[in-house]
């Protein structure tokens, strides 16, 4: 029993958790659904609801498609850069929709789930076009169950209405060019629990490289001391060496030498 179910929880055969909260993030029953929504307390994701407002839902909107993705383009390379501060982004996706639970919907994976926590954290002290951004974690894993597969092929009948995410692509070339700005920048300036590991070993590399350096600067001061030690004793030995020399060279000293020698015959005699 337990086995069975733990493979249906979440999916439509579960008749206690929703289904479409665990899919998308999102129901549009909200809070008076008759199934569970249970909040996760740790994902890689983050939901941020009703972020994008979209001029084409205006009923005075006279902006054509390449004004209207030039728009979006801007907002996703805004919002994209203002993620990458929080940790390592992997994918950041905008829904099109236009039902009340998914309209401007912005999702955003991170690499590490405590990157998603603190981007939770400060995002909802943070306020984007005037208005106040609501942040919360998300249970969405995988974002390709979460789209409309009929969208993506342009059968859905539905369109804006659809209770499954229809997301809104860049310019070809935006994302790839955020990616490696990403990468470069946190190259340069790494973010993230991650960075703060990377941080903290070069720290204690550093400090172990320059103990190393001070060990060798005392071995080398105290190496000069000890040849200084040799110098000087060998100096002192060469000088003693010198004196004998000149002594047993000097005329004095070979005639005190003979006298000693005849005293020594006289008196074995």
């Amino acid at each position: 029993m337990a086995s069975h179910l733990a493979s249906i929880f979440g999916t439509e055969q579960d008749r206690v958790n929703c289904s479409f909260y665990y899919k998308i993030g999102a129901c549009r029953h909200g809070d008076r659904c008759s199934r569970k929504h249970i909040k996760p307390q740790f994902s890689q994701t983050i939901l941020l609801p009703n972020v994008y407002q979209n001029p084409a839902h205006r009923p005075d909107c006279t902006m054509d498609a390449k004004e209207l993705q030039a728009d979006f383009d801007a907002f996703f390379e805004d919002f994209y850069c203002e993620l990458t501060k929080y940790g390592n982004l992997l994918e950041m996706h905008v829904c099109d929709n236009v039902g009340d639970h998914l309209i401007g919907n912005v999702y955003a994976r991170y690499e590490w789930e405590a990157e998603a926590q603190n981007a939770v954290d400060q995002l909802n002290e943070r306020w984007y076009a005037g208005r106040p951004l609501f942040c919360e974690l998300s249970p969405v894993t995988d974002f390709r169950e979460a789209c409309c597969r009929q969208n993506e092929t342009g059968e859905c009948n539905r369109g804006g209405f659809c209770n499954f995410m229809h997301l809104r692509d860049p310019s070809p070339g935006l994302t790839k060019d955020l990616i490696v700005s990403q990468r470069l920048e946190r190259r340069i300036n790494p973010t993230g629990p991650m960075a703060e590991q990377a941080r903290e070993k070069e720290k204690e590399e550093a400090a172990e490289r320059e103990r190393e350096r001070e060990e060798r600067a005392a071995r080398s001061a105290r190496g000069g001391s000890r040849e200084d030690d040799r110098r000087s004793n060998g100096h002192r030995s060469s000088s003693r060496r010198d004196d004998r020399d000149r002594r047993s060279r000097s005329p004095d000293s070979g005639r005190h030498r003979r006298r000693e020698r005849s005293r020594e015959t006289e008196e074995r005699r």
